[in-house]
């Protein structure tokens, strides 16, 4: 992919990302807006289930669950436009418990941590004092995804729809992106002797990289 392409797409996703969290964000701020609503909030969850159905290793069985599945969810629709928030809640919050998860699983012994297999991909074999920190970094990431999903959900239950959506739509993103930031700053204060790539290689290595 050129470099005129990559950057194209780059301003495509974060076109369509900051356009659907306006939407969002105003069907959990105005009367009236439930079907608009319902529909934003299943359309990332039921485009997630049909890719993982398409690429199933049995796909005729998995297009199949899919379809019963989404006939189900047409069978519940009313019940589902008078709780729509229910599913953006379970799918922001459940989204960082994922992340969180997936941190976290690779904290087990005999595991590579999260961040020591992206900057093994980055600069190679790691050091031991680069090693300790990407553990570290790891841990980090861990306790950020849990406390942004049981922020979310503390949130949810204690304000208003409007200011949880608020947080959950606007304040997500710049809050990754300040811990990227953070992370990258303390690398260089903490392995100051290290030659550290610009943080865009480390967004471009996690966009790209498939998770361990």
């Amino acid at each position: 992919m050129s470099a005129t392409a990559g950057l194209g797409r780059g301003i495509a996703v974060v076109t369509l990302g900051v356009a659907y969290a306006c939407l969002a964000h105003y069907t959990n701020s105005r009367n009236g807006t439930e079907v608009l609503g319902t529909v934003l909030a299943l359309a990332p969850i039921l485009l997630v289930l049909r890719s993982m159905a398409w690429q199933a290793q049995h796909r005729i069985a998995a297009l199949l669950i899919f379809c019963i599945g989404f006939g189900a969810l047409f069978a519940a629709w009313n019940m589902l436009t008078q709780h729509f928030a229910w599913i953006y809640w379970f799918e922001h919050a459940g989204s960082q418990l994922m992340l969180c998860l997936g941190f976290a699983r690779t904290l087990r012994p005999g595991r590579e941590p999260m961040c020591s297999y992206f900057a093994r991909m980055m600069d190679g074999p790691l050091t031991p004092q680069l090693a300790r920190y990407t553990r570290q970094a790891t841990k980090a990431w861990t306790v950020f995804f849990a406390v942004m999903a049981a922020g979310s959900t503390l949130l949810f239950v204690t304000v208003a729809q409007s200011a949880w959506s608020v947080f959950a739509n606007f304040f997500t993103a710049p809050l990754i992106g300040l811990m990227f930031v953070l992370e990258y700053g303390a690398r260089k204060i903490l392995l100051p002797k290290m030659q550290h790539g610009h943080i865009l290689d480390t967004l471009k290595v996690v966009w790209k990289v498939p998770s361990p």
